[in-house]
């Protein structure tokens, strides 16, 4: 097994003090996850699937997971950041994603 980043889409809202939370997961083949609450954020590393950003843990169907907010490093434009979770596949036949495992 090895864990990947997975870039998804998400929905999020922002309270008045400009914080930014997200209520939704869009995944790869667009089925979207309500996210049920938000529990806690903070900067922290993606240690399973390598990166950084605020990660955030969120409740979806009663099951505790992590989504981790990517931030941009341009000071200007419409990107912001991107949304990521992290993944574990399978290994298969010895390759992972064109790599000999």
């Amino acid at each position: 097994m090895v864990d990947i980043k997975v870039y998804v889409g998400a929905k999020a809202k922002f309270n008045a003090d400009g914080v930014m939370i997200p209520t939704s997961v869009i995944w790869e083949d667009g089925h979207e996850y309500i996210i049920d609450k938000v529990t806690d954020v903070r900067q922290a590393a993606a240690m399973r699937a390598g990166g950084q950003g605020d990660r955030y843990t969120i409740w979806v169907n009663g099951r505790q997971s992590y989504l981790f907010f990517e931030r941009s490093t341009a000071l200007t434009g419409n990107n912001i950041g991107r949304w990521f979770v992290e993944r574990r596949e399978r290994i298969n036949q010895g390759h992972v994603r064109g790599r000999l495992a």
